[in-house]
C-alpha cells in the first residue's frame, strides 16, 4: 500500500479549536487512523497509506467546518467525525450541525450532535407519538423539551405538560418533608433543571403560574384529557403497564407527545413488568407511532459515559449468552454449568 502526504491550511483563528489542547486531537486521529499528522505554522501535513490519508483529511476538513460555524470543537465531535469515516457518511456530520431547534437563554444553539439524535428530532416533527429509547446521556429528554419549548413559543401548542413516574432509585428516601410540592420536586429536578436551561427560569415560572406549562408526577395524569399540548412522559422504563395505558389515552386533539425510556435501568420491584416494554410490543404495527432506538454512539455527555454505556452493554450480551447456553448444557454429574460473573 501506497504512503503518501497530504497538506492542510489551518485557519489561525480556528487551530486550537480543531487540534485540541496540546494536539489532543490530532494525536486522536493519529491513532485511530494510523497516519502521521504534523502541524507547523498553520498548515498540517498527514503522512499515511492513501486511504487513511483521505479519511484524515475528510474528518479534519469537517472539524474545521464546525469550528467555522462558531462550534467549541469537543472529543465528542472528534470521536463522531471518526466514527463516521468508517462508515462512509463522514459529510454527515455537517448536515446535523445545521438544524438548530432553538437556542437556550444564553444564546447557545440546541441541535442533535449524532446521526440517531437527528432520526429521534426527525420522528418528533412526523409523528404525533414518539418513543425515544436508548441509555444515558443520549439526549432523549433534553431534545424532547427543546422540541416542545420551541412548538410552544411558535403557537403550535397552547401548553407543555412534562411528566414522569415518582418512584425511587432502589433507595427508600422515607418521608420527605414540606408540602406536596416539596414531596415530588425532587423526582422531577431533571426536567426543571432542562426548562431553566432553555427558556430561563423567570420565563418558566411566569407560564408555570398561568398553568401553560406543568410538571408533575404521572400520577396526576388520570382522569385528564391534554388537547392541544405538547406531552413528555420521562423515565417511562419506571411505569407500569396500567400506567402506559392510561398516558398514553390522555390524549385529546392537537397534542403531541414524547416517551423517553431507559430499558437497561428499570427501578420497578423485581419480577414487575415494565410498561416501556409493554408499549414497545403492543404499538410497534400503528403507524403515527414512531419508534427511535439510541445506542452507545448517541451519548453526548462525558466520554467516559459512552465507554461506560457501551461495557455494561457487552457485559449484558455475554450475560445472556451464557445464561443461554446454561440452559442448554449440563455440567458433568447432572449439574447445570455456573454463569462465570467474573467479566
Amino acid at each position: 500500500m501506497s504512503v503518501i502526504e497530504t497538506i492542510i491550511d489551518i485557519p489561525a483563528e480556528h487551530e486550537k479549536n480543531v487540534c485540541g489542547q496540546f494536539d489532543s486531537y490530532l494525536k486522536k486521529i493519529e491513532r485511530t487512523l494510523h497516519v502521521t499528522m504534523i502541524e507547523r505554522d498553520g498548515a498540517l501535513k498527514i503522512i499515511g497509506p492513501e486511504q487513511m490519508v483521505q479519511k484524515a483529511k475528510s474528518v479534519f476538513n469537517n472539524l474545521i467546518e464546525l469550528s467555522k460555524r462558531g462550534n467549541a470543537i469537543t472529543e465528542q465531535n472528534v470521536d463522531y467525525a471518526l466514527s463516521l469515516s468508517f462508515s462512509e457518511s463522514d459529510g454527515q456530520i455537517l448536515e446535523i450541525d445545521k438544524d438548530i431547534i432553538c437556542r437556550t437563554i444564553t444564546g447557545k444553539p440546541v441541535k442533535p450532535k449524532t446521526m440517531g439524535q437527528k432520526q429521534y428530532v426527525d420522528q418528533i416533527r412526523k409523528k404525533m407519538i414518539v418513543f425515544g429509547i436508548g441509555p444515558a446521556g443520549t439526549g432523549k429528554t433534553y431534545l424532547a423539551m427543546a422540541m416542545a419549548i420551541q412548538a410552544f413559543k411558535n403557537g403550535e401548542v397552547s401548553r407543555i405538560i412534562l411528566t414522569r413516574p415518582a418512584i425511587e432509585a432502589g433507595e427508600k428516601l422515607g418521608f420527605l418533608p414540606g408540602d406536596l410540592q416539596s414531596k415530588i420536586d425532587p423526582y422531577l429536578r431533571p426536567l426543571y433543571d432542562a426548562l431553566y436551561q432553555i427558556m430561563g427560569a423567570e420565563s418558566y415560572l411566569h407560564n408555570a403560574e398561568k398553568g401553560l406549562i406543568e410538571v408533575a408526577p404521572l400520577a396526576y395524569m388520570r382522569g385528564r384529557t391534554l388537547d392541544n399540548a405538547y406531552i413528555i412522559l420521562d423515565e417511562a422504563q419506571n411505569t407500569t403497564p396500567a400506567q402506559m395505558k392510561m398516558f398514553l389515552t390522555r390524549i385529546g386533539f392537537g397534542s403531541k407527545v414524547i416517551v423517553t425510556g431507559d430499558q437497561t435501568q428499570k427501578d420497578l420491584p423485581a419480577g414487575a413488568v415494565s410498561g416501556l416494554d409493554t408499549a414497545v410490543r403492543v404499538l410497534k404495527r400503528i403507524d403515527d407511532i414512531g419508534f427511535c432506538y439510541l445506542n452507545s454512539s448517541d451519548v453526548v455527555r462525558h466520554p467516559l459515559v459512552q465507554k461506560i454505556v457501551q461495557a455494561y452493554d457487552d457485559y449484558e450480551t455475554k450475560k445472556k449468552t451464557a445464561e443461554k447456553e446454561r440452559k442448554t448444557t449440563k455440567a458433568p454429574g447432572g449439574r447445570k454449568a455456573r454463569y462465570d460473573d467474573s467479566y
